[in-house]
């Protein structure tokens, strides 16, 4: 009877955790037929004996894209939804969720035909991932000790330039000067916040180290260094996070999809447009904006066509909206750079749109 049952499966939404699967399965005419929680290995077991090809969907999560890559390898098509598309398709409403309902909510927006899911990445990918998870943890964390260490400076007078550097150039000094207020458990203290300052330096330098690594034996992600506002920890982000540019029909949508595109507000024929919408991945934003900063600050002195665009633009809008636009081209350029086979040159002219016959031809 389970094997029969089984047989008649056309979609199954799972709701994913630590030690407890919600499964919820539908034949082709959206009855139900499973309803059940289950062991992580008991859902494998249970996978590998649903029809080739069945969709199993989840919701993006920590481990989904393991689970997602061995339900394929099953023969199985596994997709990942984004948990904001989920939500409206359960039933309960926002006050009912249980795992449960999750799971069947997953299963109705899997069968939506225009469902956008979200791309199954590869255990490669998410290795240089972490990579760039550890470094911006080690990022923080810096920043969080520097700030601790002006803080104890201060208590006891001494204030420095608000500077990294600086203060680093001062830190030993200060430590040794015994004609300062600081006492004796304090200077032990701030030594050893210094050595862990030192630490966490050698630790970025290492994953700075693996990035560099990454972008001279990635194609995709040596194109993406290319451009202007684009260095390295961008570059290997990028190539990492997106895989196939291909996934993207237009280099807008590819742009939509990091968020760096007008939210709209229109109506009646109006197009009302505001700031960017900010979805997507936050990081990949941010890198991008960092890196048009850049960019932008120097386009003075480079006389390329992309630069010399900047330079009226920042003129024109001011210093913030021409950073947010350069980051808006770049993402664009390198849509078309990666899925065209091109390389990038700022003084490229695109083509006019082939002019359209209105036209009918004669009877």
């Amino acid at each position: 009877m389970a094997e029969i049952t089984r047989a008649l499966i056309a979609r199954v939404g799972v709701d994913l955790s630590k030690r407890v699967f919600h499964v919820h399965a539908v034949e082709r005419g959206g009855r139900v037929v499973v309803a059940k929680a289950m062991s992580p290995q008991r859902f494998v077991s249970w996978c590998a004996e649903l029809p080739a090809g069945c969709l199993v969907a989840m919701e993006t999560c920590g481990g989904a894209h393991h689970v997602a890559r061995r339900l394929r390898l099953l023969g199985l098509d596994a997709r990942l939804i984004a948990g904001h598309f989920v939500t409206p398709y359960r039933m309960a409403g926002r006050s009912g969720k249980n795992d449960a309902n999750d799971a069947a909510a997953i299963c109705e927006a899997a069968g939506r035909p225009h469902m956008r899911f979200v791309p199954v990445k590869t255990a490669e990918q998410q290795g240089q991932l972490a990579v760039h998870r550890l470094r911006e943890g080690f990022k923080e964390e810096r920043t969080a000790l520097i700030n601790r260490i002006r803080g104890l400076l201060a208590e006891f007078g001494l204030v420095f330039p608000q500077s990294p550097e600086a203060l680093r150039k001062v830190m030993a000094d200060v430590i040794e000067d015994a004609s300062n207020a600081l006492p004796g458990v304090a200077r032990l203290a701030l030594q050893r916040a210094h050595l862990h300052w030192i630490e966490i330096e050698l630790q970025m330098t290492w994953c700075d180290e693996r990035i560099n690594a990454h972008v001279r034996s990635d194609e995709r992600a040596k194109a993406a260094a290319s451009l202007h506002g684009i260095g390295p920890v961008t570059a290997s982000a990028l190539a990492a996070s997106v895989g196939d540019f291909r996934q993207f029909d237009s280099a807008r949508q590819f742009s939509a999809w990091l968020g760096l595109v007008p939210s709209q507000n229109s109506t009646g024929g109006k197009a009302s447009l505001g700031r960017i919408t900010k979805r997507g991945d936050d990081y990949l934003r941010t890198l991008l904006i960092q890196g048009a900063k850049s960019a932008v600050m120097s386009a003075g002195k480079r006389c390329d066509r992309i630069s010399r665009w900047l330079v009226q633009l920042k003129e024109r809008v001011g210093w913030q909206k021409a950073v947010v636009a350069l980051a808006n081209k770049n993402a664009r350029i390198l849509w078309a750079v990666l899925t065209r086979g091109v390389a990038f040159n700022p003084d490229h002219v695109p083509e006019p749109p082939a002019a359209r016959c209105c036209l009918k031809p004669a009877a």
